[in-house]
């Protein structure tokens, strides 16, 4: 035998050698494409019809978990039925309950179960707490006071917390803020953004006199007349709409012109630390607005300093007749 075919003849063996280890090589995309490698078994994200606020999924361990969330009960006959609007699970894996089926609350504990299989058949059961809420903004109330807290350097002295009708030479003799204190404000409840946020409509109504509050401070001694609506014009007039975030607890209006402002719905008796000495019960109801103001040193201890110049924050205060 030749050279030349004895070395054709090994060159084959080789080839021959080389595919028969690769024939043995396992294909490492083999257990993804099977499966073998996912034991998740999560709930992602869940929304319910009439769910307020964001869902709080904990998985406590790998058999179980727990999500909390809150269902507006003025909006749902009862609780043996409420529906899943949206369920996304971990990849892969699947779940004993499917958007557009309804879970029952209907028990002591307000609870209900969720079962997720990993596609390795591994399992986790979410126990789902859903806490009955009830929209505490609603209703119709009357404006009782506007209290404004204000003031350059505090901490000298410069800081005070005022009623404005307690100030009547600041306002225009007419139309000033005693115009606010018959009004009627009405909150409507229409409907939950897909954060579970409240939102409605707000109807601030003039009252007897038919008059909204015009916030301009006149000019007196050596201060300059001046337009304080951009201050203290916080809540819409006639309509507009409101919006409740529960993570944040702010409240937002939206003017008919699409102008908005944010603050704060206080809710009960409550008495606010204002630091310095200083302090605001809200005896009932109260809207609260933190305004951002400018010091002037010039004018500490003046009127005009904590209204017009430092202003810091701005009740207006309710009473709940309906």
């Amino acid at each position: 035998m030749s050279y030349t075919m004895k070395l054709y003849i090994s060159k084959i063996f080789l080839l021959v050698i080389v595919f028969t280890q690769l024939s043995c090589v396992k294909n490492p995309f083999d257990e993804f494409e099977e499966g073998n490698w996912n034991n998740e078994r999560s709930i992602l994200t869940i929304k319910f019809e009439n769910q307020v606020g964001k869902e709080q999924i904990t998985r406590v361990d790998d058999q179980i978990g727990t999500i909390m969330l809150g269902i507006n009960t003025g909006a749902v006959a009862d609780l043996s039925s409420v529906k899943i609007s949206s369920l996304v699970l971990s990849y892969g894996a699947e779940a004993s309950a499917k958007s557009g089926e309804t879970l029952n609350f209907e028990n002591e504990s307000n609870s209900s179960t969720i079962t997720v299989n990993s596609p390795t058949g591994k399992s986790r059961v979410y126990t789902v707490i859903a806490e009955p809420f009830e929209e505490t903004i609603l209703g119709t109330y009357t404006v009782s006071n506007l209290i404004v807290y204000g003031g350059t350097g505090p901490e000298y002295g410069g800081g005070g917390v005022t009623a404005m009708t307690n100030k009547p030479w600041v306002w225009l003799p007419s139309g000033g803020p005693e115009a606010e204190l018959d009004n009627s404000i009405t909150l409507a409840l229409d409907g939950f953004t897909d954060d579970g946020n409240s939102f409605g409509k707000i109807t601030n109504d003039a009252g007897e006199d038919n008059r909204y509050a015009d916030f301009q401070q006149v000019a007196f001694g050596n201060y300059p007349a001046t337009d304080l609506n951009g201050f203290y014009r916080k809540i819409p007039k006639e309509e507009g709409t409101w919006l409740r975030n529960y993570a944040t607890g702010i409240v937002t209006f939206t003017f008919a012109d699409g102008t908005t402002t944010t603050g704060q719905f206080i809710e009960g008796a409550i008495t606010e630390d204002l630091g310095n000495g200083t302090s605001k019960t809200v005896e009932n109801y109260a809207f609260a607005f933190n305004l951002i103001g400018t010091d002037d040193w010039n004018s500490i201890y003046s009127d005009y300093d904590k209204f017009v110049k430092r202003p810091r924050r701005y009740w207006v205060d309710l009473e709940k007749v309906d």
